[in-house]
């Protein structure tokens, strides 16, 4: 490791609780298979996802809406092979009053009109991507920042040094080198592709970051319910949360929840969430 790395100073890890959840979640996760995809298959990785936004309006008011936006990845049995990635249009759904719903529908409709110069794909109005290797728009799909999903193996399955190699490539980036460490696993989690083994690891190491808690026993994303891991963010305004199925290991959502009311939110309000479900299916579109 360099040596101008700063690798922050244990503080303990995450609490007592959420250690236990995350410890539990990497045995079970080990317990339960990998999906087997057979050459011609896919692995699809479902995604149904709820977003919020707000705006300040040409009359100065701030408005705020929720718009939803579902996808499937289709990753193949050859992580070499083409992927394909369905993102559906993403549509407003909640608005706080009717004049905020007239704005916000005027801007969607503007911004689903509009192409980038050469025609790329438009994440607004949604659509359909191919990509060998799953290189969408140019990039490889990671597991980790610096390391894609078809080198997986190449990562330490150790916690601690799988959190000191986490902290090492996300240094400076994020509000606090641990809230960053929690960021990217759980965003590697999310991806529903990783390996039993190397969740296993991100889940333990996970566990030794300071600040992680036990957030829900109980909450709920799409009708499925699991335990809710999260990490306030600096202020305590917010809080990230990842949710486990304790029964399989496996990352089911997210959601980003308040913890202080705001003007029109109060807090316990849900800003954000995903739901994630992955099956083995015979096809793509």
């Amino acid at each position: 490791m360099a040596a101008d790395v700063l690798i922050p100073a244990s503080k303990g890890g995450a609490s007592a609780e959420a250690a236990e959840v995350l410890n539990k979640a990497a045995a079970a996760t080990i317990k339960t298979s990998d999906p087997v995809v057979k050459p011609g298959q896919y692995l699809k990785v479902d995604t149904k996802a709820v977003y919020g936004g707000s705006l300040v309006n040409s009359s100065g008011k701030q408005i705020f809406w929720k718009s939803t936006q579902n996808g499937q990845l289709y990753i193949p049995a050859d992580l070499s092979a083409e992927w394909v990635w369905n993102r559906e249009e993403r549509n407003p759904v909640e608005f706080q009053d009717e004049e905020s719903k007239a704005d916000i529908l005027a801007m969607y409709a503007q911004q689903k009109a509009e192409r980038t110069p050469n025609g790329e794909f438009n994440p607004q109005a949604g659509g359909v991507l191919r990509a060998k290797g799953g290189a969408f728009l140019g990039h490889e799909p990671q597991v980790l920042i610096g390391t894609s999903l078809k080198d997986a193996a190449s990562l330490p399955r150790d916690p601690q040094k799988l959190l000191d190699l986490i902290y090492e490539r996300t240094k400076g980036a994020g509000k606090t080198p641990e809230l960053e460490a929690f960021v990217t696993i759980s965003d590697g989690l999310r991806m529903g592709a990783v390996p039993a083994d190397l969740r296993a690891a991100m889940y333990k190491a996970a566990a030794l970051i300071p600040g992680v808690v036990m957030a829900d026993k109980q909450a709920t994303v799409d009708g499925r319910k699991g335990i809710a891991i999260g990490m306030p963010l600096p202020g305590g305004g917010s809080r990230d949360d990842i949710i486990i199925d304790p029964s399989t290991g496996l990352v089911i959502g997210e959601r980003d929840i308040l913890l202080k009311d705001y003007p029109g939110a109060p807090a316990g309000t849900v800003q954000s969430w995903t739901a994630i479900k992955t099956s083995v299916v015979d096809s793509a579109p």
